[in-house]
């Protein structure tokens, strides 16, 4: 074939312009990132704006205190109030806080069986309960907390009383266990396993396979190779995955209320029949509640929500920090 017969093609025009497909994605993605934001920035707004009356009233005092009362004249009036939020605050995060002491052990042995234990068949089944239970209405996990689990949990907290009496948070000078914070913790735990579990298993299962495979070449056994290179690499995840359950449970409303008793004093021992949470404070009180008092149910919501916000901007920040592959 002669130079002459040679058919050069016409050069191919690159660019970077995207798809009229790839700009209606973005564009769907993009409002729909945009839309949570300003949803959650008009509920800070409406909350604040409800709450601002009673939050100038009360000062830092609505933080500090623990007093709850209201005083109104036969018009409806109002005479006297003091709001506190103190007693509610310490419960809500001792509540969380044995929630997820609990809950995150179980969820991580959990998701590491399931993805280098389980047989292929007890994995589908036991993944598609857990997906279940994370969806699983709280109405429901509460009333099975209280007419079920209430009696073992009451049994060992006496239990913690008799052999760990000697720590300050165990120690109890009035015996009474009923619908302590411990209950609700435990009920918490386990409506947070599921979100747990699920999260891990994920972050555990893209664990890097050259580096599973490796590790089994050197002689590792299948326990050493998880603590060398899928723990490691899933540390992030799993610490992510606890964050989201504790934010789980610092909202949770009719759980806590079914198995707590709302005490308006300041409780730190988790044994003690006596404490309470922000959400169930609200929906305690908004029932019978006064136009000022729910301004203050207002202000009480207003100061969960930018609690929840700080414990999901710690998450995001442990996440960037501890965020390690395995060795």
């Amino acid at each position: 074939m002669s130079t002459q017969e040679l058919v050069i093609p016409v050069a191919r025009e690159i660019h970077t312009e995207p798809r009229r497909s790839d700009k209606v994605f973005r564009g769907v993605v993009t409002g729909g990132g945009l839309s949570s934001l300003a949803i959650l920035g008009l509920i800070a707004i409406f909350l604040a704006y409800r709450g601002y009356e009673v939050l100038r009233q009360e000062g830092i005092g609505f933080i500090t205190h623990s007093d709850w009362a209201i005083s109104t004249d036969d018009a409806g009036n109002v005479i006297e109030s003091h709001f506190g939020l103190a007693a509610m605050l310490v419960g809500t995060i001792l509540c969380s806080f044995i929630a997820v002491v609990i809950a995150v052990p179980i969820s991580v042995f959990s998701a590491l069986f399931l993805n280098f234990y389980a047989p292929s068949w007890l994995k589908k089944f036991l993944i598609t309960i857990i997906d279940m239970m994370a969806a699983f209405p709280s109405i429901l996990f509460g009333i099975w907390g209280f007419l079920v689990l209430m009696p073992s949990v009451e049994y060992w907290a006496k239990l913690l009383h008799r052999y760990l009496g000697f720590i300050p948070i165990f120690d109890m000078q009035v015996p009474v266990f009923t619908r302590s914070p411990f209950v609700a913790g435990v009920v918490l735990a386990i409506m947070i396993i599921p979100i747990i579990t699920s999260v891990s298993r994920e972050i555990f299962s893209q664990a890097p396979l050259d580096r599973i495979q490796a590790a089994y070449a050197l002689g590792a056994t299948r326990w050493a190779m998880i603590k060398a290179v899928v723990i490691p690499h899933g540390r992030s995840g799993v610490i992510g995955g606890a964050m989201l359950g504790l934010g789980r449970a610092m909202g949770e409303t009719v759980a806590v209320f079914t198995v707590l008793n709302i005490v308006f004093q300041v409780n730190w021992q988790m044994l003690l029949g006596a404490g309470g949470n922000v959400a169930s404070l609200i929906i305690l009180k908004f029932g019978d509640a006064s136009p000022y008092e729910i301004k203050a149910l207002m202000a009480a919501g207003l100061i969960l929500f930018l609690l929840t916000l700080i414990v999901n901007a710690m998450a995001n920040l442990i996440v960037k920090t501890t965020g390690k592959s395995g060795r």
